[in-house]
């Protein structure tokens, strides 16, 4: 995060100095530069994107002469980068030209004037029909128009130790059919293994959207159908039983002592903890979490770990009491845009026409462990036979939910967080923290922007 320190205070100078302006290129711009702000992972190992875009320059600058690329890394959390690339995107002066944007952020972006649609790039584009639909409707805003060429998917399950379960009287082919069964299985691990960590789940502030993604609304969402928000009513849906249920779980694996320390769970570097330190040295023995896990522990990862695809095993994490389709997923992903105040959107999209190439997106893809979202990536070899697991993880993709892509989702995903670190640490009640939830979200949507809870 300090590499990057006098950049942001550069753009946060800048911010507070110019005023906003039209679409258009500041002053001074060079048009024949394209200004690239990607994140930097905190772990100074992780460079995988790194390594992929210096590839990336070299090609586009050899087959466009006179042009250069300029790469911008953003080094912070997730949370950070998605504050610190917002408050560059707010002067002509410090904007980029390609943005490597969340999809769940695209309409709070819009909404603020950051990005530009690229309706009028993707009519002329045959890769285009590539896509899976569901990628693009990610990246497709409230006023119908498209602002991201998506780079990837994710989706989500159970990582466990199949080594700890041994020694706990579980079995190998661990397969989970409730939420009961997945706090039994980190009971009996606590009882019979000592010094490990029973089960990890993501919580509270400090992971930023990974707890709300990765812990919570993997909860919600196996309680009910649409819990978070209401599409047909375009309403969001208050604290119901669902939503106690889900902050239920995280307290009783708090509250029992079955996940991290709370001070280790709330911080933000929890997630590098899980992957370089307690799933590889087997401190930890199940683990709510993604399918890229692999590309840390593969050999040119940042953390090898050669016998990872035999310990470790993968399930699908359950609905509540393993009502049909019997397990839930989320999904997100990245894509590339284009900055409103870009100066050279025809050069900015022609690097995007770069980044997509059928070998370039198979890539990118493999090296960084993403989930393909074009056909004809998910059917090359070199994806299929890329990482142990793929293969499950791209099974999840059929029983898989989407965030709401909505303007406010950012604020309620706050107060969300805010709700899990008060259970997480016993601050409050699951009564109190659905209340407190429900009051943070009228404020945010409105009363008439949120209905009752259903359960």
């Amino acid at each position: 995060m300090r590499t990057v320190a006098p950049l942001l205070l550069a753009a946060a100078t800048f911010a507070a100095a110019v005023p906003l302006t039209a679409c258009g290129g500041g002053a001074g711009r060079d048009p024949d530069t394209v200004k690239v702000v990607y994140q930097r992972s905190t772990d100074n190992k992780v460079r995988i994107m790194d390594e992929y875009l210096a590839g990336i320059k070299k090609r586009f600058e050899r087959e466009h002469e006179g042009k250069k690329l300029r790469l911008i890394p953003v080094q912070a959390s997730q949370a950070d980068y998605y504050a610190k690339v917002q408050q560059m995107m707010r002067s002509p002066k410090t904007a980029p030209d390609v943005v490597r944007e969340d999809t769940f952020l695209i309409n709070s972006d819009i909404k603020a004037g950051y990005l530009r649609p690229l309706d009028d790039k993707l009519a002329g584009w045959k890769d285009w029909d590539r896509f899976i639909p569901t990628a693009k409707a990610a990246a497709r805003a409230e006023d119908g128009r498209t602002y991201g060429v998506p780079d990837g998917t994710d989706t989500r399950g159970l990582w466990f130790n199949k080594e700890i379960f041994a020694k706990a009287g579980l079995p190998a082919d661990w397969r989970p059919r409730t939420w009961q069964d997945v706090l039994e299985a980190a009971r009996t691990v606590k009882r019979k293994v000592p010094g490990v960590i029973p089960l990890n789940i993501y919580t509270g502030k400090g992971p930023g959207e990974t707890a709300t993604m990765q812990g919570f609304e993997m909860l919600l969402y196996g309680t009910g159908e649409d819990p978070l928000y209401d599409p047909a009513a375009k309403k969001w849906v208050a604290g119901g039983q669902g939503f106690k249920d889900s902050l239920e779980f995280i307290r009783t694996v708090y509250g029992e002592k079955l996940g991290p320390e709370p001070t280790d769970a709330l911080d933000a570097n929890v997630y590098t903890r899980v992957t370089t330190e307690w799933l590889p040295r087997g401190k930890l023995a199940i683990d709510l979490d993604g399918n890229w896990l692999g590309k840390y522990w593969q050999p040119s990862g940042s953390t090898p770990w050669p016998r990872w695809s035999r310990v470790l095993g993968q399930a699908p994490f359950p609905t509540q009491h393993g009502e049909a389709p019997g397990e839930v997923s989320l999904s997100g992903g990245w894509t590339w845009a284009i900055g409103a105040r870009s100066g050279t959107p025809d050069l900015a999209w022609q690097l995007i026409e770069t980044l997509q190439t059928t070998d370039n997106a198979t890539e990118w893809t493999v090296r960084d462990g993403q989930i393909a979202v074009r056909d004809d990536v998910a059917a090359t070899e070199k994806y299929r036979a890329s990482v142990p697991g793929i293969e499950f993880f791209t099974a999840r993709v059929r029983n898989t939910h989407y965030r709401p892509t909505l303007p406010v989702y950012p604020q309620v995903s706050g107060a969300i967080r805010d709700a899990m670190e008060s259970v997480t640490t016993g601050d409050a009640s699951v009564a109190e923290a659905a209340r407190r939830y429900d009051e943070r979200l009228r404020s945010i949507a409105g009363g008439d922007g949120v209905t009752a809870g259903g359960r």
